[in-house]
This record gives structure tokens, C-alpha cells and sequence, in this order.
């Protein structure tokens, strides 16, 4: 167990290490990170890997607000509809 000093709190982290090889997966190069490293880690599917000073980072990338294609298409159906003259006169109506 390793404790370090994280925003004057002492915490406890679970720090795991394993020492691997670089592998060639295809025209690239790659590690093979084991299972329980990985669920250790408690990353995902979607990560950003850094590198500096001989060193090469994964941490867990934040998530991003995808919007869905079946929604974009939604969009331009539903604006078609939306911005026809008779609509403003139905909606005047209700208010």
C-alpha cells in the first residue's frame, strides 16, 4: 500500500505494477495490459495517451457530448415541418 499527499488529504491508492514488453500489433507497436491491471485501473473504452520524458501515460478520456446521427437527421426532418407558414398559424392558436 502507498500513501500519497493529494490536496492536503492523505489518501491510500492501490498501485499496481508489471513489467511487459512492446509488442508489434500490425505496422504499430502496442503493450498487452493485463486483466487485472486494466480493472485496477478502472478504465474504459475511450482513453488519451500522453507522452513525455520517457514515459507513456493512459488515463481515462472525459466523456464527450456525441450527438447521434439518427438525431442530426431528425433535426433537418423535423425543421422542414416546423418552419412551413400553416405551422406559426396553428401554433398562434394555442397561445
Amino acid at each position: 500500500m502507498v500513501f500519497y499527499v493529494d490536496n492536503d488529504y492523505i489518501r491510500s491508492y492501490n498501485v499496481t505494477t508489471m513489467n511487459t514488453t512492446i509488442i508489434s500489433v500490425g505496422n504499430s507497436k502496442g503493450v498487452r495490459i493485463p486483466k487485472p491491471l486494466l480493472k485496477e485501473s478502472g478504465l474504459g473504452k475511450d482513453v488519451v495517451i500522453t507522452a513525455k520524458n520517457g514515459e507513456i501515460r493512459i488515463t481515462a478520456a472525459k466523456p464527450s457530448k456525441k450527438i447521434s446521427e439518427t438525431a442530426l437527421l431528425s433535426e433537418k426532418v423535423l425543421a422542414r415541418d416546423w418552419l412551413r407558414p400553416g405551422e406559426d398559424k396553428a401554433w398562434a392558436t394555442l397561445q
